[in-house]
């Protein structure tokens, strides 16, 4: 095996060393423990789980530092990360009993019953974006219901990962339950591939759903939940002038949140004629924004992106867009020498037959349209559908943007990445398998039996007999 590391994309440290698991051993373990813990009673499940929810609070600084040094995003956002990984657990509790619960009726007289049953040995594979909160997702409800999980955490954010799974351990989670299979791409196919492996759930790049899809389409006694990325469109429309600045900020959080590394933000801000003062107020803000480090002081708005790969792929897409002639409103570059670091990016590129792409970065493409319903066809016109929001209009404007749009997650005056764990998360298209994640999450993690159950032998009324 060789070894291999993550980097502090800011400094270039080494935040983690190791090796590549050995998956069979992972798997094996995963299956052994399995069984057990599926016996023990809901209600120790669910202990277990909210004992881990304490625990990461008791550790909630220095796992909130770990993830801002190994990932670059700001502390204050590691900060949030982790409150979302403690807070998912009474979430899950409550998804759970409401989803995946026990039932009981009378059907024609006969007892009936609903209980769900664990699929069994479940593997995760989680980002780098989010490596503790997304992951996590998948995880709690997992274990609530009885799997045991292998998790292959990012390659670029193994020790977020290791982590997270260690506070598991210490809230009792017996072992085998949890383990994580460290490794790289050669790893993750190798779970994927895996014949004692029960299904997997993921959340990722597009193209790496679509792989997974295509591999398990032939074994549909396998569990497969995906949620990749979007080209989400924003679309703003009959902004009063007082109401310009407010209506800059959520493009510029929707755009520009995370250094654009979030699945759900926005890709494309459509505007009509009457868009230039908006334009310019997000230019103008955007030119506000504080690119830097996870610990400077002041506290940035946005990191780097994960690393330099990461941020050529970003600079080759824009550069792209440029080359077919996109009007820069405000350019793409490198703030630190030797860093991933970027400046948020503008660029119009209207009546340009643009790449259906999600540019994984901080790059907002500008789309001028003559109407409403040119507008609608511009953001439906992606593989993709994730989020979509509208700033601007009456209720009934939002009404139609709400029936024609083709996202998962759909917003009115709000960031196209303001999501609730809550609620349901997944889109259609190519952004996921219709298996949303967040409260859904209880849906695929388990599956439903229904029983009829009879305490005495009743003949059965037969027809059709002879005499």
């Amino acid at each position: 095996m060789t070894s291999w590391t993550s980097t502090d994309p800011m400094t270039g440290d080494v935040v983690w060393q190791g090796e590549d698991a050995d998956v069979d051993a992972a798997v094996a373990a995963a299956r052994a423990a399995q069984g057990t813990w599926a016996l023990r009673p809901l209600a120790e499940r669910i202990a277990i789980a909210e004992r881990y929810a304490e625990v990461v609070k008791a550790h909630a600084e220095d796992f909130a530092a770990l993830i801002a040094r190994e990932t670059g995003k700001p502390l204050w956002e590691a900060r949030t990360e982790v409150g979302t990984v403690a807070a998912k657990v009474a979430i899950s509790i409550t998804a759970q009993a409401e989803r995946a619960g026990e039932r009981h009726g009378e059907a024609a007289g006969v007892p009936q019953a609903l209980r769900h049953k664990p699929h069994g040995v479940l593997a995760v594979l989680g980002p780098y974006n989010f490596p503790a909160h997304l992951p996590n997702g998948h995880i709690v409800p997992a274990l609530l219901a009885g799997n045991a999980v292998v998790f292959k955490p990012s390659e670029l954010t193994p020790a977020s990962g290791a982590f997270m799974a260690g506070l598991w351990q210490e809230a009792g989670l017996p072992e085998g339950v949890l383990v994580v299979a460290q490794g790289r791409a050669d790893t993750g196919r190798a779970l994927a591939a895996h014949p004692e492996l029960d299904g997997l759930l993921f959340t990722g790049s597009s193209n790496t759903g679509l792989a997974l899809h295509q591999a398990f389409a032939a074994r549909p006694d396998r569990i497969l939940a995906i949620e990749t990325g979007g080209n989400n469109p924003l679309i703003a429309w009959d902004i009063a002038e007082a109401d310009v600045e407010a209506a800059a900020s959520l493009v510029v959080q929707s755009a520009f949140l995370s250094a654009g590394q979030r699945c759900t933000c926005a890709r494309r801000l459509l505007v009509g004629p009457d868009g230039d003062a908006l334009i310019h107020a997000v230019a103008a803000m955007a030119d506000r924004i504080v690119a830097g480090g996870p610990f400077d002081e002041p506290a940035p708005f946005m990191g780097p992106v994960v690393d330099m790969n990461a941020a050529a792929r970003v600079e080759a897409a824009w550069a792209a867009l440029v080359a077919m002639g996109g009007n820069v409103l405000r350019p793409l570059q490198r703030l630190r020498e030797g860093t991933p670091l970027l400046s948020p990016a503008i660029v119009d590129v209207t009546g340009l037959a643009v790449p259906d792409e999600e540019i994984f970065g901080p790059v907002l493409q500008v789309i001028r349209v003559a109407d409403f319903e040119a507008a609608m066809a511009a953001a439906n016109a992606t593989r993709f559908g994730l989020a979509a929001s509208l700033i601007g209009g009456d209720e009934a404007l939002y009404r139609r943007f709400w029936a024609a749009s083709r996202a998962g997650v759909v917003n009115w005056n709000r960031p196209t990445n303001g999501a609730a764990s809550s609620a349901p998360f997944g889109g259609v298209g190519i952004s996921g398998n219709h298996r949303p994640s967040a409260y859904y999450a209880a849906d695929y993690c388990a599956w439903p039996v229904a029983s009829l159950e009879s305490p005495a032998i009743a003949a059965a009324a037969l027809t059709g007999l002879r005499g």
